[in-house]
């Protein structure tokens, strides 16, 4: 099994880097590969709308988000961090996320989400909401903690501080693994949840 880990931080090494390292040592010890992508210091532009995913099965624009496809489809679960701007998540990784999500043609069901906001103080709830967004649109189960899913610090390294946001992280990381494998045990004996056709309501008259 395999946990892929997006970093939002332009920031190499920073307090983004901490929470999800902190992550990763976990899934390393419960024997679930892990691969860490920093994306927030990309140039990545936003989804124009221009619809020719849908017949390219790929985005339009053939950069990082094409690249991280294929890793996305073949992962079992994704964990996205992200700072904290303006109460929100860095525009580089939602931009990123919007093309990723939209543009990719395969079924994301029951693959495990976890979302984790970093910030000085305020503002983690709601990106971590918005975060959670992309995945309850897909089909994907949200793993939880023992708290919402963040770390406080604000200058590079502070986040080891947060001895309870660490915890959380470890908590994260150990729910997390255990929907997975819950979830690859109930596919081989029920397979999948039955999907109706979509039924598309555009309120146009």
């Amino acid at each position: 099994m395999k946990v892929l880990l997006i970093n939002g931080s332009p920031r190499v090494g920073g307090n983004t880097s901490i929470a999800l390292q902190e992550m990763e040592h976990v899934f390393t010890e419960e024997g679930i590969g892990t691969e860490i992508i920093q994306i927030g210091n990309r140039d990545i532009r936003g989804c124009i709308a221009c619809g020719q995913c849908a017949g390219k099965g790929k985005c339009v624009f053939d950069d990082v988000v094409n690249e991280m496809a294929p890793k996305f489809q073949e992962c079992d679960g994704l964990v996205v961090g992200s700072p904290v701007y303006y109460a929100s998540a860095n525009a580089t990784l939602v931009a990123f996320l919007t093309r990723l999500f939209y543009s990719t043609p395969f079924d994301k069901t029951m693959k495990v989400g976890a979302a984790v906001a970093v910030a000085r103080r305020g503002g983690l709830s709601s990106t971590f909401d918005e975060l959670n967004k992309f995945f309850t649109i897909s089909g994907m189960p949200v793993a939880s903690s023992q708290y919402w899913n963040s770390v406080h610090g604000r200058l590079p390294g502070e986040a080891a501080q947060d001895e309870e946001g660490l915890q959380t992280m470890r908590t994260l990381a150990r729910n997390m693994t255990f929907l997975m494998k819950s979830i690859a045990l109930g596919k081989e004996a029920y397979g999948l949840p039955g999907k109706e056709e979509h039924l598309w309501s555009h309120f146009v008259h």
